[in-house]
């Protein structure tokens, strides 16, 4: 395979996929090289392949782990536009700023 730059590009798709697409493509990418399917010659390297599709579509597939691929891939903000959900600033429920503050 060429330098692949990320794991969505070894699948094949953009990083805004769904999980049908997520799925679709790693089980396309995954038949062209599984090592029960490609020739002999080339079953360890077709080996290496399949684990690194499958490693990409584990980590794509749970919303956590790709959430933090995400974060590490394109930086603090989301795929390039701000997160409209609100920060956790360490307050439970029932607490705010104002009425932790010693005055």
């Amino acid at each position: 395979m060429a330098a692949i730059s990320s794991l969505y590009d070894l699948l094949g798709i953009p990083a805004t996929a769904t999980g049908r697409e997520i799925k679709a493509a790693y089980r396309r990418v995954a038949r062209t090289c599984h090592p029960d399917v490609v020739a002999v010659t080339q079953r360890n390297k077709s080996a290496t392949e399949f684990m690194e599709i499958h490693t990409a579509y584990s980590t794509l597939s749970d919303p956590q782990k790709r959430a933090i691929y995400d974060r590490d891939l394109f930086g603090s903000s989301s795929m390039g536009w701000e997160s409209s959900a609100p920060l956790r600033s360490g307050y439970g429920v029932g607490r705010n700023w104002e009425s932790d503050q010693c005055w």
